[in-house]
């Protein structure tokens, strides 16, 4: 198969697999839209918010400090803290490209990074395609703006209950991303209930429970990541291996 080929086949897949994360997206975002309009930012605004930074939890932190009328700095700090766990998610993701491949992969990649896309990009064996993660991000990225901005415009108009259980969405697309290597790999299986129950934990306990989200979902990370190496290390693969890898 030669690299145009294999480069549209990844598309054509990643934009497949981006279909369930764009729903949810759709969904989620609504609530998005209502604090971009509490904030005073209009549906064309809240749009473009949405489409230019891809992280829910940067998004909203920029929201209440608008909202606040604070400073560009509080701003900028603010959203730095909220989305820190993808300086985890990012490094990781180097780890996994062709050193052949050109830089500006490693700069979009990085900056359409969010939990799914990472979660549906690095779980694919050998080289990461970037193509793969280019197709997904044409699916869900519009999903997620086209959202908010409706958010924004009709938000009001629907019952606080209704909007809170669009939510739901969320948890079911992740559902669909981590069963499928659970049922390929039991040490995932097992590994994923230690993460909900790990979680919980850090968010009840003293002390941890007052750091912010991001801050925490690094802290959890680097902990499982770490005791699951060591208990449980991968073999391996070597660059041929990596090479001849299904994109």
């Amino acid at each position: 198969m030669d690299d145009k080929t294999r480069r549209k086949a990844a598309l054509v897949q990643g934009m497949r697999n981006g279909i369930p994360i764009g729903l949810g997206y759709f969904a989620v975002s609504f609530a998005l839209g209502i604090a971009a309009r509490n904030a005073g930012l209009s549906p064309f605004q809240s749009f473009l918010s949405s489409l230019l930074c891809n992280a829910s939890a940067g998004e909203y932190a920029g929201f209440r400090v608008i909202a606040a009328q604070s400073g560009l700095l509080t701003m900028a700090v603010m959203t730095f803290v909220a989305n820190a766990r993808y300086l985890l998610m990012s490094t990781a993701m180097s780890q996994r490209m062709d050193p052949k491949g050109h830089p500006i992969h490693r700069f979009l990649m990085s900056f359409f990074i969010t939990d799914e896309f990472f979660a549906i990009t690095i779980v694919r064996p050998g080289y990461l395609e970037p193509f793969y993660h280019y197709g997904a991000v044409l699916v869900a990225s519009p999903c997620w703006a086209l959202g908010t901005a409706l958010g924004c415009v009709a938000g009001e108009l629907m019952p606080a209950r209704a909007v809170s259980a669009l939510s739901v969405a969320l948890f079911g697309m992740f559902l669909a991303v981590i069963v499928p290597p659970a049922r390929k790999n039991k040490i995932i299986a097992r590994l994923i209930p230690v993460c909900f129950v790990a979680s919980f934990a850090l968010s009840r306990l003293p002390l941890v429970s007052r750091l912010s989200e991001g801050t925490r979902t690094i802290l959890l990370t680097a902990i499982i990541a770490s005791a699951a190496a060591a208990l449980f290390p991968h073999e391996k693969e070597t660059d041929e291996g990596k090479e001849g890898a299904e994109p």
